[in-house]
């Protein structure tokens, strides 16, 4: 009788065991797909986001590649405009423009003036100063405000940097500013040498029109290049540039002797 109730404990237990099983198997079944319903929506979720952040990508990148394109760029490399003695020149220009590109324009034409003095002419008389600080004083005074005024004029003129506009600059520049500055440059270095009115009209006669010659098969291509690619506001820098050679010729026939009017 111990035994069969035994058995029957037993069988009561074990049932007892399989619904509470069978009822934690059903809970489980009905709850867990609220949660995996729930973690798939928030991963849904989280993918839309990265979708979304991804569609504006590209509209990032063609807005900052709209932005370079628009905003301005100077002739040189950004890493060399931030390069010291270059960012300092250029601020030099934009704050003090006459000064700063008549300090240029006197330290090349001292420089022309070494070289012509140095290599070309190689006087047994020694290297003459004054003429250096002639050049230099011309430069400054006169070539370099000059310059600045003339390339603003031809811009405001011809805006453009079409083929048409540029080569209508370079018609003035050889037909207008060209033979003035060179007669200018002839006649003031001859009179602070003394000489006077007559010699330095006989000057002109015999040493203008070879001058300006050689400037039309020097000067074109130098213009060319400054009025198509270069900014107005470093126009004087490229033009002093160029005229380096140019103006050891021009020191050189500037200290051609005078022309007897006897």
């Amino acid at each position: 009788m111990s035994v069969a109730i035994k058995d029957g404990l037993k069988i009561h237990h074990l049932r007892h065991s399989s619904i509470r099983n069978l009822w934690t198997s059903r809970r489980n079944s009905i709850t867990d797909p609220i949660a995996t319903s729930n973690g798939f929506a928030n991963q849904l979720a989280h993918q839309l986001r990265q979708s979304k952040s991804c569609s504006r990508f590209p509209q990032s990148i063609f807005r900052r590649t709209k932005e370079v394109e628009i905003s301005p760029t100077s002739v040189m490399p950004s890493s060399l405009s931030k390069f010291g003695p270059v960012s300092w020149y250029l601020s030099m220009i934009k704050s003090r423009p006459i000064v700063t590109k008549s300090i240029t324009s006197a330290l090349i034409y001292s420089a022309a003036d070494f070289s012509s003095q140095s290599v070309v002419e190689k006087s047994s008389e020694g290297y003459d100063f004054v003429r250096t600080l002639r050049m230099a004083g011309y430069g400054m005074l006169i070539l370099g405000p000059s310059l600045h005024y003339w390339f603003n004029f031809v811009s405001r003129v011809f805006p453009k940097r079409d083929l048409p506009s540029t080569f209508k600059k370079m018609a003035l520049g050889q037909t207008v500013y060209g033979p003035t500055m060179t007669a200018i440059f002839f006649s003031v270095n001859a009179a602070l040498q003394g000489e006077s009115g007559s010699e330095i009209v006989a000057r002109l006669k015999r040493d203008l029109v070879p001058t300006i010659i050689s400037g039309i098969m020097y000067w074109p291509a130098c213009d060319f290049v400054t009025f198509k690619f270069i900014p107005v506001n470093l126009q004087p820098l490229v033009s002093n540039s160029f005229s380096y050679l140019w103006t050891v010729y021009m020191t050189y026939m500037a200290s051609l002797e005078k022309v007897s009017t006897a």
